[in-house]
C-alpha cells in the first residue's frame, strides 16, 4: 500500500512538473504572440469590413452568404491552408414589417422586436387586452379562465441571462396551452434605454402557435404597473414574420497543418451568423475575426505548432446550431484526433480567462498556460467551458473552453440594433487576439494532450 502511494504521488509530482514546465516552454513565444496581438490592426480592419460593408448576418440571409465568402477569402489571405466551405442547410426565418402599440389606457407605441422563429399575426393584426406575469407559476394560478383569447406579458425581471432567457424561449408555448393568442416578453436584458433584444424562441408541436415578440424593460414595467393598479390595458400587435424553405449555407475553416502531427487538430472558433439587427459586432463578429487573427499572426510570424490548429466560422448558432452539427459530421471518425475545441462567444470586452470542462490534471496543465496570460489581465482558468457550436464536440469527449471576458455591458447590447462595432474596443480586441494566439499554439503544440472531464451540451443562445 504505502508502494502504491508514494508511486501515485510520484505520477502526480510528474503530472505537476511537466504543466509548470508549460509556462516557461511557451513564455518567449508567448510574448511574441502577445507584442505582435498588441500592436496588430489588421483585425480590426478585417472586423470593420465585416460590420460596416456586410453587416448583420442571419442565417439564409444574403448578407450571410456574402460574409461566408469574404471570410473564405480572408482565410486565405491570411496564408491559411485547407480552406474550405462545409455545406449544410439552415432555417430561413424573415421578420417582415411589424409593430406594437398600446391603443388602451393611452395610445402610444410600444419598442418591440418579433422574436426568431416566431409566427406573424394574421393581415390586419392582433388587437386584445393584455395579462401580465412574472413567472410561469402565476401563469399557471391565473388558468386558462383569466387568459384565454389576451396577449401575455412576461415582467420579469433579469437575474441572469440563463435564468431569464426560458421565458424568451417557452414563453410563448406556455401562454398558448391557456389559450393566450399572443406573447410579450420584457427583453433579457440588466439595462433599460428602451432598446428591445430578440432572441430564439422554440414552439411546442402540442400547443398553438402565437405570435410572440420582445419588448423594452421599460414597455413592459409600465403595462404591469397599469395592470397591476388595475388599469386595463390592450395592445395592437402586427407581424409579418414568415418561414421559408432552408436554405444552402456552410462553416468556413482554415487552419495551420501541424508539423509532426497534422492528423490532431486544435479548433477555435465563433459563429458567422448574428441576427438581423444591428452589425453582430460583439455576438459574433469581433469573435471569430480574433480567431482568424491568432491563426494569421502565427503565420506571420513562422509559427507552425506540432499540431494542426484550425478555425472555425460556425453558422446557424443563433437560430438552429446547424453549423456546429455539421462540422461534428464534418469531422466523422476523427472526432478521437480532435484534441481541444475553444469556442468564443460571448463578446470581445477585456479577457479574463477561459472556462474549461477537463479533468484536475489537465487543468493544471492549463494554469500554467495562464499565467502567460497574466500581463493582459487573462491568465484566470476555471471549470465549465462550452459552447453551442462545440457541444456536438464535447459531447464526443473532446476537451471544450470558452474564452471569457468581463461581460460589462455585453448584455445591454445583446441581440439589439445597438451591437454595432463602435461597441468593440480597439485595446480590448487586441487582448482578446493575445489571449486566443497564446492559448491556441500552446494547446496545439504541448507535449500533453487534455482530457475532458464529462460530456456537455448545447449551451444558451
Amino acid at each position: 500500500m504505502q508502494f502504491r502511494t508514494l508511486a501515485i504521488l510520484s505520477i502526480l509530482g510528474l503530472s505537476a512538473g511537466r504543466a509548470q514546465d508549460l509556462t516557461e516552454k511557451y513564455r518567449p513565444v508567448a510574448d511574441r504572440l502577445i507584442n505582435a496581438a498588441l500592436a496588430d490592426n489588421e483585425g480590426y480592419q478585417r472586423l470593420t469590413y465585416l460590420c460596416y460593408r456586410i453587416g448583420s448576418r442571419l442565417s439564409g440571409s444574403a448578407s450571410l452568404q456574402r460574409a461566408i465568402e469574404w471570410s473564405a477569402e480572408q482565410m486565405k489571405a491570411a496564408g491559411l491552408s485547407n480552406v474550405r466551405i462545409v455545406p449544410t442547410k439552415v432555417p430561413h426565418w424573415v421578420r417582415g414589417a411589424e409593430s406594437a402599440r398600446m391603443v388602451a389606457p393611452l395610445d402610444k407605441p410600444l419598442h418591440m422586436l418579433g422574436l426568431g422563429m416566431s409566427i406573424g399575426t394574421a393581415p390586419g393584426g392582433i388587437t386584445a387586452d393584455v395579462v401580465s406575469v412574472e413567472s410561469f407559476d402565476e401563469l399557471s394560478r391565473l388558468g386558462r379562465d383569466k387568459i384565454q383569447g389576451k396577449i401575455v406579458l412576461y415582467n420579469e425581471e433579469y437575474r441572469g441571462y440563463g435564468p431569464t432567457r426560458v421565458y424568451r424561449a417557452t414563453g410563448a408555448a406556455r401562454a398558448a396551452a391557456f389559450g393566450a393568442v399572443a406573447a410579450l416578453v420584457r427583453s433579457a436584458t440588466p439595462l433599460g434605454m428602451q432598446i428591445p433584444h430578440t432572441g430564439e424562441m422554440n414552439y411546442d408541436d402540442a400547443q398553438p402557435r402565437i405570435p410572440a415578440a420582445a419588448v423594452s424593460p421599460e414597455d413592459a414595467m409600465m403595462m404591469a404597473k397599469l395592470i397591476g393598479d388595475g388599469v386595463p390595458v390592450k395592445v395592437h400587435l402586427e407581424m409579418a414574420a414568415q418561414m421559408l424553405p432552408d436554405a444552402d449555407s456552410g462553416d468556413v475553416v482554415g487552419e495551420i497543418p501541424g508539423k509532426t502531427h497534422p492528423e490532431q487538430v486544435v479548433v477555435m472558433g465563433g459563429h458567422i451568423d448574428s441576427w438581423d439587427v444591428g452589425q453582430g459586432a460583439q455576438d459574433d463578429g469581433a469573435s471569430i475575426i480574433a480567431c482568424l487573427q491568432a491563426l494569421a499572426l502565427m503565420k506571420k510570424l513562422g509559427l507552425q505548432p506540432e499540431r494542426t490548429i484550425r478555425v472555425a466560422f460556425w453558422v446557424n448558432e443563433e437560430n438552429g446550431g446547424r453549423g456546429g452539427d455539421a462540422y461534428r459530421a464534418w469531422v466523422g471518425d476523427k472526432i478521437k484526433d480532435q484534441v481541444a475545441a475553444i469556442e468564443m462567444d460571448g463578446g470581445a470586452e477585456a479577457p479574463l480567462g477561459y472556462g474549461a470542462g477537463v479533468d484536475a490534471s489537465s487543468m493544471e496543465m492549463l494554469k500554467q498556460i495562464g499565467k502567460l496570460l497574466e500581463r493582459i489581465g487573462a491568465g484566470e482558468i476555471t471549470g465549465g467551458g462550452g459552447g453551442s457550436d462545440i457541444a456536438p464536440l464535447l459531447r464526443d469527449g473532446v476537451p471544450g473552453l470558452s474564452e471569457r471576458t468581463v461581460g460589462t455591458h455585453y448584455f445591454d447590447w445583446h441581440h439589439t440594433e445597438a451591437d454595432t462595432l463602435d461597441k468593440v474596443s480597439l485595446d480590448d480586441f487586441r487582448k482578446n487576439l493575445a489571449s486566443l494566439a497564446v492559448m491556441g499554439f500552446a494547446l496545439a503544440d504541448m507535449p500533453g494532450r487534455l482530457t475532458a472531464a464529462t460530456a456537455a451540451g448545447r449551451g444558451p443562445r
